[in-house]
Formats: C-alpha cells, sequence, structure tokens
C-alpha cells in the first residue's frame, strides 16, 4: 500500500471558504510559549488503517460528461502526492441506489447453483471507474456490499431462511468474489447486508447471524477464497446495533468475522465492538437531509438539488471527528463522484466529493473533498490516533515514519491564531475562520 507524500507535503495546509488547500500561511517554530494545543505522544488510542470511498455506477456515468478530467478525477481521489491518498473501495455487490437502475446479479429463479450468475452489468460502468483508480494506486483495499438480493431469495421483503437458500445466497457472494478475481481486483472482505434495519431486504438477528457463521464463512473457505466476512454495514439503532453487539458475542460467528462495519446511527457502539475486531466507519453521511441532524440546519433542506457548500465541509469535518474519537480504525465516503443534482434511485438528493456539471461539462471540487484530503493524506495507514489537549476541535496522530500530525477546526467567526506544542517544541498558525488546518511535524 502507497504511503502518504510524507516529507514532500507542505509542514502547513489550511482550507477556508473560497481558499481550499492553502499552503502559503506562516507557521512559527519556536522553543518555548503558551500552547493553545498540545499533543501528547505518550497516549496511545486505536491503530488508523485509512480512509475510502464508493464506487457506484452513478458517479461513472457523470464522469463519463467530462471524459479528459477522468484521470484528474480519480488522481484527486487516490493519488498520494497530489490528491486523498485514498486507501479503501466500496463496491455495491448487485446495486445500490446509486446504480443506473435496480439490479441483482442472478435472477433466474431457483437457480440454487449460481448457473446465470453473471457480473456482465458491472463490467459496463463499476468495474472501469474501479480499474482506473487502481491505475492511480494499484493496492486498493476493495470491499463489497448488497442493497438488494436477488428476488426469487426473497418472500416479500423479507429474506427466506430455508438452507436451501442460504447457501445460495452464500455462493452468490462466492461466485462475485471469484469472478472478480477474474478481473483482477481482490474483493478483500464481504459484508453481507447493507443496512439491514433500514434495507429493502428484512433480515431477523439470529438469521444474519446465522448466515455469516453456517453459510457465508465456510462457503468461502470451502472455496479457498481469503475473501473476509464482516458484520456489516450496520446502521439503524437500536436493530443493527443489536446485530452487532450479539455478533461480537457469539464465538461461532467470530471465527469467521474480522471486522464489523458501521455507519449512520452506531457511532455509540463502536467501542464495544472494538475491543472484539476492527470497526470501519463505512458511510460517510450524504448531507442535505429533511429530518434533524448532528451538524446540520434542516430548513437548508433541498428537495431537487443537494447544497455541496462549505456548511457540508464544516459538517464533514466534525462527523470524521467524532467517528475518530469513538474510536474507527478507518472510514470511508459515500459517493465519491456524482453530478449537481445528485438524486439517488429513491429521489433523494445527496452530496459528493467531486461533482460534474453536466450542461457546463466541468468537473467541481466540492469543500468536503478538501475535508476528506486534509485527513487522508497526511495521516497514513498503519498511524496511531494520539493524546491531545486544549480542546476538542482537535486531533493528532502519530505516523509510521514518526512524523505527528495535528488537525484543527475552528467554527468561529475569526481568524484564530493558534499555538501548537509537540514533542517540546510550539508551532504557531492562524487557523482561518469556519475552516480547518493540517500541521505536519517531521520525525
Amino acid at each position: 500500500m502507497a504511503a502518504g507524500g510524507g516529507s514532500t507535503l507542505p509542514e502547513l495546509v489550511t482550507s477556508a471558504q473560497n481558499a481550499y488547500w492553502n499552503i502559503t500561511g506562516v507557521l512559527t517554530k519556536t522553543t518555548s510559549g503558551t500552547a493553545d494545543l498540545t499533543v501528547d505522544t505518550n497516549t496511545k488510542y486505536q491503530r488508523w488503517d485509512g480512509f475510502g470511498g464508493t464506487f457506484n455506477e452513478m458517479g461513472w456515468d457523470a464522469l463519463s460528461v467530462v471524459s479528459s478530467e477522468i484521470a484528474n478525477a480519480l488522481k484527486l481521489l487516490f493519488d498520494a502526492r497530489d490528491g486523498a491518498n485514498f486507501t479503501y473501495g466500496r463496491i455495491p455487490l448487485g446495486a445500490s441506489d446509486y446504480s443506473m437502475s435496480w439490479y441483482t446479479l442472478d435472477e433466474t429463479a431457483g437457480d440454487f447453483s449460481m448457473t446465470s450468475f453473471s457480473i456482465a452489468r458491472d463490467r459496463e460502468k463499476l468495474i472501469p471507474f474501479i480499474k482506473e483508480a487502481l491505475k492511480v494506486k494499484p493496492g486498493v483495499h476493495l470491499w463489497a456490499s448488497p442493497w438488494v438480493v436477488p428476488s426469487w431469495m426473497m418472500s416479500g421483503s423479507t429474506m427466506k431462511s430455508d438452507a436451501q437458500t442460504m447457501k445460495a445466497h452464500a455462493l452468490y457472494m462466492a461466485r462475485f468474489a471469484e469472478e472478480y478475481a477474474k478481473e483482477g481486483l481482490n474483493i478483500e472482505a464481504i459484508h453481507p447486508q447493507n443496512e439491514p434495519g433500514y434495507a429493502r431486504v428484512k433480515w431477523t438477528q439470529s438469521q444474519l447471524i446465522d448466515f455469516m457463521k453456517t453459510y457465508l464463512g465456510p462457503t468461502l473457505a470451502e472455496r479457498n477464497l481469503t475473501t473476509e466476512v464482516w458484520c456489516g454495514t450496520m446502521s439503524k439503532d437500536p436493530d443493527d446495533t443489536n446485530i452487532a453487539k450479539a455478533t461480537a458475542l457469539d464465538a461461532d460467528a467470530m471465527k469467521y468475522v474480522k471486522g464489523f462495519g458501521v455507519q449512520w446511527n452506531l457511532q455509540a457502539a463502536v467501542a464495544t465492538l472494538a475491543a472484539k475486531a476492527p470497526v470501519m466507519q463505512t458511510e460517510h453521511r450524504c448531507g442535505n437531509y429533511n429530518f434533524t441532524g448532528p451538524y446540520w440546519d434542516q430548513t437548508r433542506y433541498d428537495a431537487n438539488k443537494p447544497q455541496n457548500d462549505h456548511l457540508y465541509g464544516e459538517e464533514s469535518w466534525q462527523l470524521i471527528r467524532d467517528w475518530i474519537v469513538s474510536g474507527v480504525n478507518s472510514y470511508s465516503a459515500w459517493n465519491m463522484v456524482l453530478d449537481t443534482v445528485g438524486k439517488s434511485l429513491d429521489g433523494w438528493p445527496q452530496n459528493a466529493l467531486l461533482v460534474v456539471d453536466r450542461s457546463a461539462k466541468k468537473l467541481i471540487v466540492t469543500p468536503a473533498y478538501y475535508v476528506f484530503r486534509h485527513f487522508s493524506q497526511y495521516i497514513d495507514p498503519g498511524a496511531t490516533r494520539i493524546g491531545m489537549t486544549g480542546s476538542t476541535d482537535a486531533l493528532a496522530f502519530k505516523n509510521p515514519d514518526g512524523s505527528i500530525i495535528t488537525q484543527i477546526y475552528n467554527k468561529g467567526s475569526a481568524s484564530k491564531k493558534t499555538t501548537v506544542a509537540v514533542s517540546g517544541a510550539f508551532y504557531q498558525f492562524d487557523v482561518p475562520s469556519h475552516g480547518w488546518a493540517t500541521l505536519r511535524v517531521a520525525p
């Protein structure tokens, strides 16, 4: 896995409205002073594994409008030196709500042996999107989760629980990993259901746990696949919280489950789950909600288009901070690319890191992209989160190369001169109003 830009990265970078990724700020270093923030290298928290995002058909469809920008877009997302240095890529197993239409990979009724299984649809948009990313970073960790299952595996909206269907569904997922391998794409993990508490496919708690330990795990093992089973992606509280916690306490399930994928409403469960296995935050909040949410003014909701604006950038910084403090080991964006309308198949306009204006044929880099890049380009896989005192709007990490990374957010209406103490030295610089800053102290 490629590391970050290391010593080639600027020591200080700041972002504010209309002044993103500014590397011209003045950084003063002294041997004495009064610190506003103090990095505590002796206090160690979780290991950090990396940041990532999700590949979806609508993203590739939007990029096709600006085909000359495709290479640049993937560089912005995955390049270690000139981009966000993403190390994870989520793939929908079958359709997601950001596919061009709903589909599964085997709609032949009763095909328990998966004779008709096919990823032909994925070769149209999804696989080209993934392969373009791998041109930039060949080592991206790919993982998958389904939103929907073949309709013949369901009774109404409920997943059938008979052994024949469960075995076929496990084979369906194994075949996905095998067919992607033929494309040169290694599926490292499968999370067997996206948001079971909210999904179009209803599972009971016992049924989903039984599927992981009795069918999916053994089937992957029998077929000599290295693809891991993760308990994910859990979103609805308390339904999905209960599934995840029960899985963690099930010794037979944990023989196969290697981690937990959580998002949206499961932040409070992270500490409990992290005691058992790594925890990935699997889906950054998508913006533009017609309901209440942290750091969000509900009156901003727009039924026709999302607000890929600076306020969503500030919301994003705080959401990432909250999840990291809760103890997750990695963090994934939702849609990396959409158009300016950003409507899902359910008609919900959602935000993205990069946005395509179809009329102007223009690629737009959003404020939220810069939030992710501040974190993801500077904090390398294998880093350790370390102590920070002086503000809850600041985080610190120690990279494998020994560099210390400090992330700071200023929610105030005025620029704030800030002094950070790191290993006995004092670093002073301005954090812009309603902006954020990254400080890198070399080893």
